[in-house]
């Protein structure tokens, strides 16, 4: 699964302008009641936040924590949890074999990632063409859009193929606004493993040359403490798959 990079790569075209702020005097009285402006209205985006359970996902290159927009993207943060604890039955990739009460992302890698963008994981295959077995539709909201670093979203192979797959952003991508369901916000540390993990070195389909492994994937309801981080050790080698990848949906 990849995306349209001559699409996604339009982004870094825009340019901001910036002007110099005139000096304002003191005016002699205040003005009538009648005549002050209207306090500034919050826009309907800035009013949304996350408002859903917490995701800790410990790599091998350190730790991701991010909440979700449950309210806004409901079957993709219930598909998350599910297959993330294992409660929601899904089809290994590789044997074709239906799994239960297993955890689909634990063991994984990060199959693509490239700086200034995003990094993309959640494929047991650790190819790009694997999925759980199931597709979900898209969920859009106008108001919720790709505006700063991390954010948290499914990628796809076209409209309504959401899986398992998903993608973390390391800053704002405007042309990926309404295209992929967006449905978690990373915090700020995250950010910089993000970062981090998308400037290892990598082949040309923009794979690590070592494996970034998603070690253990959280999660953390309302109330629950945040998990201490993982002792330092040697980053697990998941093994390899030796099966050829389904052709990818267009």
């Amino acid at each position: 699964m990849k995306f349209s990079e001559a699409v996604l790569l339009s982004a870094l075209t825009a340019a901001f302008a910036g002007g110099a702020a005139a000096q304002q005097s003191t005016p002699a009285q205040p003005p009538a009641a009648q005549d002050l402006p209207d306090a500034p209205q919050a826009t309907a985006a800035a009013m949304i936040h996350p408002n859903g359970p917490t995701v800790v996902m410990d790599t091998s290159m350190g730790r991701i924590t991010c909440q979700f927009y449950e309210k806004q993207a409901p079957k993709a943060v219930a598909n998350f949890i599910g297959l993330a604890e294992g409660t929601i039955d899904w089809t290994d990739p590789t044997t074709k074999k239906k799994q239960h009460h297993k955890p689909f992302y634990d063991g994984t890698t990060f199959h693509r990632v490239i700086p200034e963008f995003m990094i993309q994981g959640g494929d047991p295959t650790g190819t790009g063409m694997g999925d759980p077995g199931y597709a979900l539709d898209d969920e859009f909201d106008p108001n919720l859009n790709f505006d700063k670093p991390g954010k948290l979203a499914m990628a796809n192979s076209g409209p309504n193929t959401n899986g398992g797959q998903f993608f973390v952003t390391e800053q704002a991508y405007d042309s990926l606004n309404q295209h992929y369901t967006l449905f978690g916000q990373c915090d700020d540390s995250s950010v910089l493993v993000v970062q981090t993990i998308a400037r290892v070195q990598r082949d040309s389909n923009d794979k690590p040359l070592a494996p970034v492994v998603l070690k253990k994937v959280t999660i953390v309801r309302d109330g629950q403490p945040i998990p201490p981080l993982p002792t330092a050790t040697a980053p697990a080698v998941p093994a390899v798959h030796s099966a050829m990848p389904a052709t990818p949906k267009q």
